[in-house]
């Protein structure tokens, strides 16, 4: 059993594909899974499940990860969830966008899985 078995990830993608080999990697890492395919779900999943860290796809129908990403760090109940970035886009200018908007961290696509176990878990540490 991994050392973080139980905790609870949000996955935000829209991409059914590439959502479930993502959700199926992590939970092989002893991740508990939950996801979200919209801006507006990954909010109300963020509210009800209260998730450990959010992995949040940042071009996602009916709310963009941008919005998702700002109305969660100025929610007193949702800024204490870290928030992982994931996009396609890989400039220096779009990590700094994420940053910006209230993300945590920020890992492009494709994922380089070893890496983002490792941001993962250094978010949850902290």
């Amino acid at each position: 059993m991994s050392r973080d078995e139980g905790r609870r990830l949000l996955l935000v993608e829209d991409n059914d594909i590439n959502r479930e080999m993502l959700q199926r990697r992590l939970q092989r890492a002893g991740y508990t899974v939950i996801s979200a395919a919209d801006g507006q779900q990954a909010l109300d999943q963020m509210r009800q499940a209260k998730p450990d860290l959010v992995l949040l796809d940042i071009n996602l129908p009916v709310k963009d990860g941008w919005a998702v990403a700002r109305e969660a760090s100025v929610d007193p109940v949702l800024q204490s969830i870290p928030v992982i970035a994931l996009t396609a886009h890989a400039m220096e200018s779009d990590r700094q966008q994420a940053l910006d908007s209230g993300c945590h961290d920020y890992a492009t696509k494709p994922i380089d899985f070893p890496n983002l176990l490792v941001k993962i878990e250094t978010l949850l540490k902290s």
